[in-house]
């Protein structure tokens, strides 16, 4: 359970482990480490990092059976398979695709016999977390780790100066923490002065919106709460409860969905802007998402430090929730680092949605994970107007700080993406390398904000970041309503939404968005700028879940 971060208790000691991995051939990772600008000597070398300077680490274990997985994700999302939805559950993804114990074990005997103390991680979830000093890292892992000049940023930063590798006698995938070369940052703006229209029809405070207005807006419904669903938000930092309690006061509003942080990593769940924090975009997350789906039983807000924790923990939870969301998106060395886990939510029926982005059209050089991934739900941005406080839905455009366009780093186009009628000469997308995003949201600068314990504010903040809430919180509608007909969870909705936008009932599921542009066009039916859009009321549920 991985609130309580239990570890798995090694019993083999130092016996044959340890025989073992003093006799293993060193062995590359499956997954790349070093940055380019250490490989290429753009980033000045300083000095060496301090052997006896403390730092903490995640390592990864890869799959096993790779094939087997591919195959059975394929199986699993097919209607005319017999096993269709029929997701694993933590424990039969572990003993069907995740580490062997004897990997596990063999792999928790090297850390101690190099030094490292383990702080978390389970089989379950394929990681380990350690803690341990530069010497033991750079003893363990056949690296040397350096201090450098960062070269566009006024602030050295530490990272490898070689790919790791390690004496065992199978591949590890990745490690996270070897580098703070670049940080997370949310799906999230603030408005220039004069910018952007503002909300003119919203429930809360001067006239913006307010996270019931959205439910109203595209539900346009009241029987659906999400009532018995859980919610997932992955955050790299923690909250304050009063900024949320302080918004449900002034928007008088009732908040009835327990608030439950959860650090996978040690990583403080409380975030004070006395001390620094700002809560901003954890307080948004919550927000939207309750206000979609008011009726949920828990929104858990997953708070760590490292990417793979954070994944690990949101994948393995009891309860496990199935609506997952990230506002966040956070710089990698390699853009296949969190591939695993999302292969494993989509395995368990759970569906991940990740923000575009606010810097319009995906170009340049910028690595974004994870909403490049395949395996994810990405969500842009729309402007959306409503007929009035609590009205329904009136129109809509897209965004043009949206994110979406083609990978800028070369994903596959997924199956889904390949079906005919899908990338077309007006929507400009690829045929070869993964498009985005999938479906779309309200995120202008219409939104009612309360944070950092100081005056909320009202049409002032935008961004992909209040969309992807708002998607995880509708479809825990869709699967409120498949557990109460005995139905499963669609689990990645991106494996039905595409064959359902070309069907004759698409209009009747999405709002279609089809004016406006992010650098990509808007076109009827899928395009780069909106996805396939908005929920159109029911018509979605009724289709995932009928």
């Amino acid at each position: 359970m991985i609130r309580k971060l239990s570890v798995s208790l090694l019993t083999i000691g130092m016996v044959a482990g340890i025989s073992v991995v003093c006799q293993a051939k060193p062995q590359s990772l499956m997954t790349r480490h070093t940055r380019d600008v250490v490989v290429n000597g753009q980033a000045r070398f300083l000095n060496r990092m301090p052997a006896t300077q403390s730092m903490r680490i995640d390592v990864v274990l890869p799959v096993r059976d790779q094939a087997g997985l591919d195959n059975f994700l394929e199986q699993v999302y097919d209607p005319s398979s017999p096993i269709y939805r029929q997701f694993v559950t933590v424990e039969d993804f572990t003993n069907m695709f995740g580490p062997t114990q004897e990997e596990y074990d063999a792999f928790l005997s090297f850390a101690k016999a190099n030094g490292f103390t383990v702080l978390g991680g389970s089989r379950d979830s394929m990681d380990v977390q350690l803690k341990g000093t530069v010497g033991a890292i750079e003893s363990a892992f056949h690296v040397r780790m350096g201090i450098y000049q960062h070269p566009t940023e006024n602030r050295t930063f530490y990272a490898p100066d070689r790919e790791p590798t390690v004496d065992l006698p199978f591949q590890l995938w990745h490690i996270s923490g070897l580098d703070n070369y670049a940080f997370p940052r949310t799906a999230l703006q603030r408005r220039a002065p004069g910018g952007h229209s503002l909300a003119t029809t919203g429930s809360c405070p001067q006239e913006s919106f307010c996270g019931s207005d959205m439910r109203a807006a595209y539900y346009e419904g009241t029987s659906l709460t999400g009532a018995g669903q859980n919610i997932g938000l992955l955050e790299f930092a923690g909250f304050d409860i009063q900024d949320v309690d302080t918004y449900y006061k002034n928007a008088n509003q009732t908040l009835t969905a327990a608030i439950t942080g959860i650090s996978v990593d040690g990583t403080p769940i409380t975030c004070f802007f006395k001390d620094g924090c700002d809560d901003t975009e954890q307080t948004i997350d919550i927000t939207q998402a309750a206000g979609m789906a008011p009726g949920v039983t828990t929104v858990y807000v997953y708070v760590g430090s490292s990417d793979t924790a954070l994944l690990a923990g949101m994948s393995t939870d009891t309860p496990l929730p199935l609506n997952l969301s990230s506002s966040w998106y956070w710089p990698g060395s390699d853009i296949s680092q969190d591939y695993p886990y999302f292969e494993k939510m989509a395995a368990q029926g759970q569906s991940f949605f990740e923000a575009a982005g606010d810097d319009g059209k995906w170009e340049g050089t910028e690595t974004y994970i994870p909403m490049e991934d395949a395996q994810v739900i990405c969500v842009g941005g729309t402007d959306l107007t409503t007929t009035g406080p609590g009205g329904d839905w009136a129109s809509e455009t897209v965004w043009s700080d949206g994110g979406g366009g083609i990978s800028p780093d070369k994903i596959p186009i997924p199956s889904w993406q390949k079906l005919p009628g899908v990338i077309t000469s007006a929507n400009k997308g690829s045929t070869v390398y993964r498009n985005g995003p999938d479906v779309s949201a309200n995120s202008n600068f219409t939104f009612y904000v309360c944070a950092d314990q100081t005056t909320c504010t009202a049409n002032l903040y935008g961004g992909t970041s209040f969309a992807a809430p708002m998607w995880a919180a509708y479809t825990a509608l869709i699967n409120e309503q498949a557990a109460t007909n005995g139905g499963k969870p669609p689990g990645l909705l991106t494996r039905f939404i595409y064959r359902l936008g070309l069907s004759t009932g698409y209009t009747t599921d999405f709002h279609d968005i089809t004016s406006g542009s992010n650098g990509f066009p808007a076109t009827t039916g899928y395009d780069l700028a909106s996805g396939w859009g908005s929920p159109n009321t029911d018509g979605l549920i009724n289709a995932l879940a009928p």
